[in-house]
């Protein structure tokens, strides 16, 4: 079981990742915004963070950053329409990170989840 701190700030799609993950077997928490998923970064230990680039307060970039600096071993992937925005060369998103491009199929997701953590 993977441990998944989930930010998304669309609601339905939000709701459907983590309910969809956590029938996959994975424990999932999900907020839907950069700012309260970083305050929840301090209160547990995570194995994935899965966020969205775009999100009002801290964005997706910045909560990855900060996230890679404060718990170097945990996996980041992002989940956004904007994947060229995070592959840029002077993005300040982690490039370890993995970028899975909106419009995306659940089983790619689950399967990417599988293989970032068997890494």
């Amino acid at each position: 079981m993977v441990r998944i701190l989930l930010a998304e700030d669309d609601d339905s799609l939000r709701q459907f990742l983590a309910l969809n993950l956590g029938r996959a077997g994975h424990d999932v928490v999900a907020h839907g915004d950069g700012d309260t998923a970083w305050e929840e970064l301090g209160q547990a230990p995570f194995d994935l963070l899965l966020t969205d680039i775009v999100m009002p307060g801290l964005d997706g970039i910045e909560l990855a950053r900060r996230a890679a600096e404060a718990y170097p071993g945990m996996k980041i992937m992002f989940i956004t329409g904007f994947a060229a925005v995070a592959l840029s060369q002077n993005s300040p998103a982690p490039k370890q990170a993995k970028v899975l491009s909106k419009p995306f199929h659940l089983k790619d997701l689950v399967a990417e989840v599988e293989r970032m953590m068997a890494a």
